[in-house]
């Protein structure tokens, strides 16, 4: 037998307890408080990143992400991490989404994440947008930050890798998840290459919805980006007309359809507004996603401002844009009488901000300045929110 001396059995006893305290100060760490150490922890990488251009900051931080979730233990260990919860699944278009909140496009441009962005969390990844021929976009540096209004300005102009190259990625990462319940659903985000003149733009998406059907979960027109010459004249109402009756017709011919919505700029006015929402219900369309980036200025600071005027040309996103992307989605919400389903993209980095747009009309939630701010976090807080 075993005798254990009384100071002994002290020490023991001590050690036990510290032990217990330990451990349940590291559970209550990751149980409660955990997001916001993994917040500042952010803020300091944040720091060190923003010193860099801020595109090359971007593919550092996702490739630096990629490496640590090759390693199966690492990954599970982010995928816990992050995990948002359950209890939050949408219905949507026959479409079981994980959670609202999704990444909109541009920021996964060319499928290259899918695995590392299904960790953190997303519902759902928009990809793209896509074009049928690889392009280099516009000249660099064509993304910049302005912290003081936590927003951006991007003039990336459609830069990508082509519908096929894409298409064989989405082909791969399907194969890879065809027995994953949980896993994210994938937005194909479409529009046409630079050199397409407009009289026969409706024929790069065509090209783009045929070889990407078979491996996205639902399609984004994208007629409204500001960083393509002349593609915002593809918002009005019979070059759009002809644009989504001729996909809507491919879709017809498939034996299960995949939704298709539009995505809109928010700069656009009342009657621009009105042409839309009428050719949406006249044409049955599925969806909008309100809203892309916008030309408008005026909501910046006046440090903001005068980085505008250094930076010159772009589509201004963050939250300088969120108020009127969310009046848009109240707007498009009241004269549809919510029969037409709404993704709000604009604006939100917080689960305020989210459950204002549900609110207002929203079926689900985008977020891309945001997830730069406010960091990988993103996913689980605003859900976190939405669910008290």
């Amino acid at each position: 037998m075993l005798h254990v001396k009384e100071s002994d059995s002290s020490i023991a006893n001590d050690t036990v307890n510290r032990g217990y305290f330990y451990s349940k100060s590291c559970y209550r760490l990751f149980s409660t408080d955990y997001l916001l150490f993994l917040w500042i922890m952010y803020q300091l990488i944040r720091r060190i990143l923003f010193f860099m251009d801020a595109e090359k900051a971007h593919y550092f931080a996702m490739n630096s992400l990629k490496r640590i979730c090759n390693v199966s233990v690492f990954r599970s260990f982010v995928t816990w991490l992050f995990n948002p919860g359950r209890n939050l699944h949408i219905q949507l278009w026959g479409l079981k989404f994980r959670n609202p909140v999704g990444l909109a496009a541009g920021f996964d441009k060319n499928a290259l994440y899918l695995r590392e962005l299904q960790a953190l969390g997303f519902g759902y990844v928009e990809i793209g947008t896509v074009t049928p021929l690889p392009q280099d976009g516009n000249d660099k540096p064509r993304l910049f930050r302005l912290p003081e209004d936590k927003a951006l300005i991007n003039r990336m102009g459609f830069n990508n890798d082509g519908v096929d190259i894409v298409t064989e990625r989405l082909k791969h990462w399907r194969k890879e998840n065809e027995n994953n319940k949980n896993r994210i659903l994938i937005g194909g985000n479409i529009g046409k290459n630079k050199v397409t003149p407009n009289e026969t733009a409706y024929m790069d998406y065509d090209v783009c919805f045929r070889k990407l059907f078979d491996y996205v979960d639902y399609f984004v027109v994208n007629v409204s980006s500001p960083n393509t010459p002349g593609l915002r004249e593809l918002q009005e109402k019979e070059s759009l007309r002809v644009i989504l009756t001729n996909l809507q017709k491919i879709n017809a011919t498939k034996e299960t359809p995949k939704p298709i919505l539009l995505k809109i700029a928010p700069d656009l006015t009342e009657p621009q507004l009105d042409d839309v929402i009428a050719l949406a219900k006249e044409i049955d369309l599925d969806g909008l996603v309100v809203a892309n980036t916008s030309l408008d200025r005026t909501t910046l600071s006046d440090p903001g401002i005068l980085r505008c005027d250094k930076i010159g040309a772009g589509g201004l996103s963050g939250v300088p844009v969120g108020k009127r992307a969310k009046e848009l989605v109240y707007y498009v919400g009241r004269n549809t009488e919510n029969k037409i389903p709404i993704i709000a993209s604009g604006g939100i980095s917080n689960a305020d901000d989210a459950k204002k747009n549900l609110v207002g009309g929203a079926s689900m939630i985008q977020v891309w300045t945001a997830f730069i701010y406010e960091g990988p976090g993103i996913v689980k807080k605003i859900c976190k929110g939405l669910k008290n």
